[in-house]
Formats: structure tokens, sequence, C-alpha cells
């Protein structure tokens, strides 16, 4: 039997979760949720930032995507998502979450190692960059440069190098090559024509001084030949 709600306006909820169910939460996103809230928030706005960017590509693939929870943002702009990531619980655990409303790929592929065997037009990486060495950092630029189409793009974005002094010890443990906007920008030069930064604190990007900033993108297009 149908539940009621004391509002008739509230009744498509009801009406919603006995016929589609509730859509569970990833590894990595609900102790996020648990924890802190706010970071949630956060990453959820880089995710949106990242989709209207990107609006209208039609092969896209997130490096290093964890439990692909904010897949739905950027598939509300693009063709067709591939996410991957170097850990294979986290794509198990984005497979499993696979919704016929949102529907993506997941692989598991360590880009350290090599480029995957397919073109894309566009490519991003979040809260990825800070995680590799800086020794390593060309190989995985460059793996990933080699996936995409003469015309593709890359966003890329990584806490400040500045914020790192209010980094928790265990989030200073991980981070291991973070950047400031300038040097993050002369690094993907390497690789692209053209190179946008952004700024971000909390949930707002901005193009405001940098120093100031807590998260940092950069916006690449018109790739240079490897």
């Amino acid at each position: 039997m149908t539940r009621r709600t004391k509002d008739p306006v509230n009744q498509p909820n009801i009406h919603f979760n006995e016929e589609r169910g509730y859509v569970p939460m990833g590894l990595l996103k609900s102790r996020e949720w648990i924890e802190d809230p706010r970071r949630l928030v956060f990453s959820m706005s880089r995710y949106k930032f990242v989709s209207k960017l990107l609006s209208g590509r039609q092969r896209v693939l997130e490096v290093g995507s964890g439990d692909g929870f904010n897949a739905p943002l950027i598939l509300q702009e693009v063709g067709h998502l591939t996410l991957s990531d170097y850990c294979e619980e986290f794509i198990q655990d984005a497979l499993k979450r696979v919704t016929p409303e949102w529907p993506y790929e997941g692989v598991v592929h360590n880009f350290l190692e090599g480029p995957m065997d397919v073109v894309f037009d566009a490519a991003y990486s979040l809260d990825v960059l800070e995680h590799i060495d800086a020794k390593d950092e060309d190989t995985f630029i460059g793996n990933i440069c080699k996936c995409l189409s003469e015309d593709g793009v890359l966003i890329m974005g990584m806490p400040s190098l500045e914020s790192q002094s209010y980094a928790s010890e265990g989030s200073k443990l991980g981070h291991i090559n973070c950047k400031s906007s300038p040097d993050f920008k002369i690094l993907m030069e390497k690789y692209f024509h053209s190179v946008f930064m952004f700024s971000m604190n909390d949930e707002v990007i901005h193009t405001g001084y940098h120093k100031m900033a807590h998260y940092i993108f950069a916006v690449c297009a018109h790739p240079r030949e490897q």
C-alpha cells in the first residue's frame, strides 16, 4: 500500500522511492558525507565546473575517478564517459552503482605504466596529480595526452601549494606534489599551447589571486605534438 504524505506536492517522492529506490553512495563519498559533509559539496562543485566546460564533448575520460559518485554530473553534459582508476576496488564499487539513467564505463588503468588504447576528445583528473611523485608527473601527464584527439582538452585540479599549511597531517602524507598556480601553468604548457588557470575557495571558482586559493584548476587546450 502506497504511503501518503500530508502535503500532496511531496507524494511524487514516495512514488519515486517505491518504484526506483534509493541511490547508494560510494566508498569514498559515503565516508565524506559522514565525516565532513562540506567536503562532498566542494567536490561536487568541482565536477559541476568540469561538466559545463566539457559540455558537448562526446567521448570523455576521467583519470583517477575514485568511486565515481560524481559521474552523473559529468554525464549531464557529455555523450559518453569512461572512468579510470588504478585501484580495482574503486572501479568495482563504481560499476556496482551504475544506473540506467547515467551509464558509464569503468576501467582499471595506471597511467604511470602507459596510455590507454582508446582516443578521447576530452579528459579530466581532479585531486590526483598531487599524489604523483614529481619525478613521475611527466610520465603521468604524457600518457594521458596520448589518449587525446588532436583537438582534445584536459582539465586538471589539485589543492594549491599555499593551502597545505592548513591541511591535516593525514592529508599532507598523501599530498606530495602540490603546486602553486604559476608552476602548475608552466607544467601544463609543456603539453598544451593554451592553459587557463582558475582559483577555488570552498565551492566558489573564480579568477582571483592565486595565493589565496585553496584549490586550483588548469584548463588545457590545443595539445602540443609529443
